[in-house]
């Protein structure tokens, strides 16, 4: 799957088979569900990938200092980029596109 198939899922109410927590949770922040992508953020928190989405997650909802420990975690600086491109970015690291 590659960023536009990603995107394109968007028009579903599901999110695609065989992904992994931290696109669902992209997925679902898309839709506009903070609440279930944050649910699919926090269970993993051990991998790198949620960290970051949780990250992210908390950025969005405009708990910095959350953000920032999360960010921490996952070995990343804190996003300076706007939410849409930080989002962007993550989803195509993650799809290795």
């Amino acid at each position: 799957m590659n960023i536009s198939a990603f995107t394109a899922s968007l028009d579903s109410n599901q999110p695609p088979q065989a992904i992994g927590l931290p696109l669902q949770a992209l997925w679902w922040d898309a839709k506009g569900n903070w609440e279930k992508a944050h649910e699919c953020a926090q269970a993993d928190e051990k991998d790198p990938p949620n960290q970051w989405v949780h990250a992210y997650l908390h950025r969005k909802e405009g708990d910095q200092s959350n953000a920032e420990y999360w960010y921490s975690r996952c070995g990343r600086q804190p996003s300076k980029a706007r939410l849409e491109d930080e989002w962007r970015e993550i989803v195509g690291e993650l799809l290795n596109d």
